[in-house]
Protein backbone atom coordinates (compact mmCIF):
# COMPACT_ATOMS: atom_id res chain seq x y z
CA UNK A 1 0.00 0.00 0.00
CA UNK A 2 1.25 3.08 -0.75
CA UNK A 3 1.91 5.98 1.36
CA UNK A 4 0.04 9.16 0.64
CA UNK A 5 1.38 12.93 1.09
CA UNK A 6 -0.99 14.78 3.20
CA UNK A 7 0.60 18.08 1.57
CA UNK A 8 0.44 17.05 -1.39
CA UNK A 9 -3.31 16.29 -0.46
CA UNK A 10 -4.39 19.15 0.94
CA UNK A 11 -3.31 21.06 -1.72
CA UNK A 12 -5.12 18.87 -4.57
CA UNK A 13 -8.07 18.97 -2.56
CA UNK A 14 -8.25 22.86 -1.61
CA UNK A 15 -7.09 23.80 -5.48
CA UNK A 16 -10.06 21.25 -6.78
CA UNK A 17 -12.08 23.31 -4.19
CA UNK A 18 -11.37 26.64 -5.86
CA UNK A 19 -9.93 27.83 -3.02
CA UNK A 20 -6.91 30.74 -3.61
CA UNK A 21 -2.91 29.88 -3.37
CA UNK A 22 -3.02 32.72 -0.98
CA UNK A 23 -5.78 30.68 1.59
CA UNK A 24 -4.15 27.53 0.83
CA UNK A 25 -0.71 28.83 1.83
CA UNK A 26 -1.78 30.80 5.00
CA UNK A 27 -3.66 28.17 6.49
CA UNK A 28 -0.57 26.08 6.02
CA UNK A 29 1.75 28.49 7.55
CA UNK A 30 -0.36 28.63 10.81
CA UNK A 31 -0.27 24.41 10.92
CA UNK A 32 3.21 25.46 11.17
CA UNK A 33 4.80 24.30 7.33
CA UNK A 34 7.51 25.92 6.42
CA UNK A 35 7.89 28.68 3.54
CA UNK A 36 9.66 26.49 1.42
CA UNK A 37 7.34 23.46 1.89
CA UNK A 38 4.54 25.21 1.16
CA UNK A 39 5.68 27.00 -2.20
CA UNK A 40 7.26 23.75 -3.18
CA UNK A 41 3.99 22.08 -2.72
CA UNK A 42 1.79 24.98 -4.68
CA UNK A 43 4.23 24.81 -7.43
CA UNK A 44 3.87 21.25 -8.05
CA UNK A 45 0.49 21.93 -9.12
CA UNK A 46 -0.78 23.66 -12.39
CA UNK A 47 -4.13 25.44 -12.45
CA UNK A 48 -5.48 27.95 -14.73
CA UNK A 49 -6.99 26.00 -17.25
CA UNK A 50 -10.99 26.06 -17.48
CA UNK A 51 -12.79 22.86 -16.96
CA UNK A 52 -9.74 21.11 -15.76
CA UNK A 53 -8.44 19.49 -11.86
CA UNK A 54 -5.39 20.56 -10.34
CA UNK A 55 -2.73 19.30 -12.95
CA UNK A 56 0.07 17.44 -11.28
CA UNK A 57 3.68 18.59 -12.56
CA UNK A 58 6.45 16.10 -13.12
CA UNK A 59 8.07 14.87 -10.02
CA UNK A 60 11.47 13.40 -10.12
CA UNK A 61 11.60 9.68 -9.72
CA UNK A 62 13.54 6.36 -8.01
CA UNK A 63 14.01 3.18 -10.10
CA UNK A 64 16.12 0.13 -9.28
CA UNK A 65 17.30 0.04 -13.30
CA UNK A 66 18.25 3.91 -12.61
CA UNK A 67 20.58 2.80 -9.52
CA UNK A 68 22.40 0.24 -10.95
CA UNK A 69 23.17 2.32 -14.29
CA UNK A 70 24.37 5.56 -12.64
CA UNK A 71 25.65 3.86 -10.04
CA UNK A 72 28.06 1.69 -12.68
CA UNK A 73 28.69 5.05 -14.13
CA UNK A 74 30.06 6.53 -10.92
CA UNK A 75 32.16 4.06 -10.60
CA UNK A 76 33.57 3.68 -13.46
CA UNK A 77 34.46 7.09 -13.39
CA UNK A 78 36.02 6.49 -10.72
CA UNK A 79 37.98 4.17 -11.61
CA UNK A 80 39.16 6.08 -14.63
CA UNK A 81 40.44 9.03 -12.58
CA UNK A 82 42.24 7.08 -10.46
CA UNK A 83 44.22 4.94 -12.93
CA UNK A 84 44.83 8.02 -15.39
CA UNK A 85 46.16 9.66 -12.15
CA UNK A 86 48.00 6.98 -11.55
CA UNK A 87 49.50 6.18 -14.85
CA UNK A 88 50.17 9.99 -15.27
CA UNK A 89 51.70 9.92 -11.77
CA UNK A 90 54.23 6.95 -13.10
CA UNK A 91 54.64 8.96 -16.62
CA UNK A 92 55.59 11.80 -14.62
CA UNK A 93 58.04 10.09 -12.22
CA UNK A 94 59.87 8.51 -15.60
CA UNK A 95 60.33 12.28 -16.82
CA UNK A 96 61.32 14.37 -13.90
CA UNK A 97 62.97 12.05 -11.63
CA UNK A 98 63.49 13.46 -7.99
CA UNK A 99 67.61 13.96 -7.36
CA UNK A 100 69.03 10.52 -6.07
CA UNK A 101 66.05 8.49 -6.85
CA UNK A 102 67.50 5.74 -9.86
CA UNK A 103 64.42 3.94 -9.19
CA UNK A 104 61.81 3.55 -12.14
CA UNK A 105 58.68 3.39 -11.66
CA UNK A 106 57.13 -0.18 -11.06
CA UNK A 107 56.18 -1.43 -14.70
CA UNK A 108 53.67 -3.79 -12.71
CA UNK A 109 51.28 -0.75 -11.86
CA UNK A 110 51.53 0.86 -14.66
CA UNK A 111 50.28 -2.47 -16.61
CA UNK A 112 47.76 -2.86 -14.05
CA UNK A 113 46.44 1.15 -14.57
CA UNK A 114 46.65 0.04 -18.31
CA UNK A 115 44.81 -2.73 -18.17
CA UNK A 116 42.04 -1.23 -16.25
CA UNK A 117 41.88 1.93 -18.85
CA UNK A 118 41.53 -0.19 -21.56
CA UNK A 119 38.01 -1.94 -20.64
CA UNK A 120 36.57 0.78 -18.45
CA UNK A 121 36.87 3.90 -20.90
CA UNK A 122 35.04 1.84 -23.82
CA UNK A 123 32.49 0.57 -21.62
CA UNK A 124 32.29 3.90 -19.62
CA UNK A 125 31.75 5.71 -23.14
CA UNK A 126 29.43 3.00 -24.58
CA UNK A 127 27.33 3.60 -21.65
CA UNK A 128 27.13 7.04 -21.50
CA UNK A 129 25.95 7.35 -24.61
CA UNK A 130 22.86 5.27 -24.12
CA UNK A 131 21.99 7.32 -20.98
CA UNK A 132 22.83 10.34 -23.21
CA UNK A 133 19.99 8.79 -26.09
CA UNK A 134 17.56 7.56 -23.19
CA UNK A 135 17.59 11.23 -22.08
CA UNK A 136 17.46 12.65 -25.03
CA UNK A 137 14.26 10.53 -26.51
CA UNK A 138 12.69 10.67 -23.18
CA UNK A 139 13.42 14.13 -20.69
CA UNK A 140 11.47 12.56 -18.03
CA UNK A 141 14.53 9.92 -17.08
CA UNK A 142 16.57 13.83 -16.32
CA UNK A 143 14.56 14.02 -13.24
CA UNK A 144 15.82 10.67 -11.85
CA UNK A 145 16.47 10.81 -7.91
CA UNK A 146 19.70 8.73 -8.53
CA UNK A 147 21.02 10.86 -11.37
CA UNK A 148 20.68 13.85 -9.41
CA UNK A 149 22.77 12.11 -6.23
CA UNK A 150 25.51 10.52 -7.98
CA UNK A 151 26.14 13.93 -9.89
CA UNK A 152 25.69 15.30 -6.20
CA UNK A 153 28.41 13.02 -4.72
CA UNK A 154 30.91 12.87 -7.81
CA UNK A 155 30.51 16.84 -7.85
CA UNK A 156 31.74 17.03 -4.07
CA UNK A 157 34.47 14.49 -4.56
CA UNK A 158 35.73 16.23 -7.27
CA UNK A 159 34.97 19.78 -5.35
CA UNK A 160 37.05 18.03 -2.70
CA UNK A 161 40.02 16.95 -4.59
CA UNK A 162 40.43 20.15 -6.44
CA UNK A 163 40.61 22.10 -2.76
CA UNK A 164 43.13 19.50 -1.37
CA UNK A 165 45.29 19.73 -4.48
CA UNK A 166 45.12 23.69 -4.32
CA UNK A 167 45.81 23.24 -0.76
CA UNK A 168 49.30 21.09 -1.18
CA UNK A 169 50.14 23.40 -4.16
CA UNK A 170 49.91 26.62 -1.73
CA UNK A 171 51.69 24.90 0.92
CA UNK A 172 54.48 23.39 -1.59
CA UNK A 173 55.07 27.12 -2.30
CA UNK A 174 55.21 28.71 1.12
CA UNK A 175 57.29 25.59 2.17
CA UNK A 176 59.51 26.15 -0.92
CA UNK A 177 59.28 22.67 -1.95
CA UNK A 178 57.47 23.25 -5.22
CA UNK A 179 59.23 21.30 -8.48
CA UNK A 180 58.55 20.59 -11.32
CA UNK A 181 57.42 17.08 -10.33
CA UNK A 182 55.13 18.56 -8.11
CA UNK A 183 53.82 20.67 -10.05
CA UNK A 184 53.12 18.46 -12.82
CA UNK A 185 51.08 15.78 -10.77
CA UNK A 186 49.09 18.83 -9.22
CA UNK A 187 48.44 19.93 -12.63
CA UNK A 188 46.92 16.10 -13.34
CA UNK A 189 44.68 16.11 -10.64
CA UNK A 190 43.57 19.60 -11.33
CA UNK A 191 42.75 18.73 -14.84
CA UNK A 192 41.03 15.20 -13.90
CA UNK A 193 39.02 17.01 -10.93
CA UNK A 194 37.73 20.23 -13.72
CA UNK A 195 36.64 17.75 -16.15
CA UNK A 196 34.47 15.82 -13.91
CA UNK A 197 32.90 19.11 -13.09
CA UNK A 198 32.49 19.80 -16.38
CA UNK A 199 30.82 16.51 -17.06
CA UNK A 200 28.39 16.71 -14.26
CA UNK A 201 28.01 20.91 -14.41
CA UNK A 202 24.38 20.77 -15.20
CA UNK A 203 23.05 17.50 -13.61
CA UNK A 204 21.82 19.39 -10.66
CA UNK A 205 19.52 21.98 -12.40
CA UNK A 206 18.09 19.00 -14.34
CA UNK A 207 14.31 19.32 -14.61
Amino acid sequence: MSRTDPLADFIQTGLAAGRSRDELAAALARAGWSGREISGALEAWLTGDPGLPPVPRPRPHVSARDAVVYGLLFLLLGLICWHVAALGFAIVDSLWPEPGDFHAPPRSSIRWSAAVLIPAVPLFLWLNARVARATGDDPGRRRSLVRKWVASVTLLLAALALLSDMVAVVHAVLSGDLTALFAAKAALIAVLGGLVLAYYRDELDAG
